[in-house]
């Protein structure tokens, strides 16, 4: 029998701190998704243009998701995520004040930096998760994802339950930028430093700089690293596509008023969660081979009811499907990149992966 490493309590610490600041990053995406249909009549913009709009948190995220692995190789994940934490703040902030005074720009560019806020943090995060998975020999990147999705949960009945009092969304989002950098401090000071950290000790004489930048490329060299980047990639759209798009879609797609475009987004958000901290046995019991595709079976689908369908009643069942589907994927083939021999070698991997996703 396989006896797990004691957690002393700078692990724990480290632990809690991500779990903290993952709740917190799940609660403002959430915010703002629930008030998608809110903001959209505030510019009083189309559909079509609501889609430009959010093409500014593509943006920043795509920005965010490739710098991050080598910000992280050169600088530890400590500063990086300290750096996300700051465009998070600062995107709620922009996004409020633009909502607020009907300024598409404004929400446009407040969105770039809310996505690049997580895009940074997110790599980094799942460095440190894979450290600390490391550290303890047990997994703990589902349930630091689970965190994200009960943050969501969190921010989705928020969002709501605002939605349905009429309250400001600038007002909503500005309160939850201040809940954040709070989150964001405490977990800048728990988590150690150097997590990642490329010091420059191959002898090559580049350290973090170009060494780094070759190395990052080099592990693509795996064609099992490259599955498990195109698997990243499939179930990461997955969700990100419901984060974006789900609470407009059931809105402008199936009819519904936007509290009920809300709850739908909630109850994607529960699922997610359920599937996150329940998935563990599973993992145990059947492989992360077997979940994935079993993942991936029930999230394809979820998206292909609630898309098809001309009942606005199953496509908001079929939203449990879509996010019990997609509440794996992501996590266990990150993990999965990290598993191998050496630190700065797993980093390197998880960062790719995550770049991917």
């Amino acid at each position: 029998m396989k006896v797990m490493p004691a957690m002393d309590a700078r692990t724990r610490r480290w632990r809690a701190a991500l779990f903290l600041f993952m709740l917190a990053t799940g609660v403002s995406m959430a915010s703002w998704v629930a008030r998608t249909p809110a903001v959209r009549d505030a510019l009083d913009v189309s559909t079509g243009s609501m889609g430009l709009v959010l093409f500014g948190l593509s943006i920043g995220s795509m920005a965010g998701v490739l710098v991050s692995g080598g910000l992280v190789r050169k600088h530890g994940g400590r500063p990086v995520i300290a750096a996300g934490a700051g465009l998070l703040v600062a995107g709620l902030l922009v996004i409020a004040g633009g909502a607020a005074l009907e300024v598409s720009g404004g929400v446009f560019g407040g969105l770039a930096l809310f996505g690049a806020g997580m895009g940074l943090a997110e790599v980094a995060f799942n460095i440190e998760g894979a450290a600390v998975e490391r550290t303890l020999g047990r997994p703990v990147l589902p349930v630091l994802h689970g965190c994200f999705s009960l943050g969501t949960v969190v921010g989705a009945l928020l969002g709501m339950g605002l939605t349905a009092v009429r309250f400001p969304v600038g007002w909503h989002l500005a309160a939850v930028a201040v809940a954040v950098a709070a989150a964001g401090v405490w977990t800048v000071r728990a988590v150690p430093a150097g997590t990642g950290r490329e010091d420059g000790e191959s002898g090559d004489g580049e350290g973090a700089g170009g060494g780094g930048l070759r190395a990052q490329l080099a592990v693509w060299s795996d064609r099992r690293l490259v599955l498990i980047g195109l698997i990243v990639l499939a179930m990461a759209f997955a969700e990100g596509s419901a984060n974006d798009w789900l609470p407009l879609l059931m809105v402008d797609g199936h009819g519904t008023s936007a509290t009920a475009g809300s709850l739908t987004f909630m109850l994607f958000a529960v699922a997610m969660t359920t599937g996150r901290f329940a998935g563990g046995p599973l993992l145990v019991r059947y492989g992360p081979a077997a979940v994935v595709r079993a993942s991936a079976l029930v999230a394809a689908v979820g998206v292909a009811l609630v898309v098809f369908s001309s009942s606005a009643l199953l496509a908001g069942a079929a939203v449990v499907l879509w996010g019990l589907g997609a509440s794996l994927g992501f996590p266990v083939t990150v993990s999965a990149a990290g598993e191998g021999e050496g630190a700065r070698d797993a980093s390197a991997r998880v960062a790719a992966v995550s770049t991917a996703g």
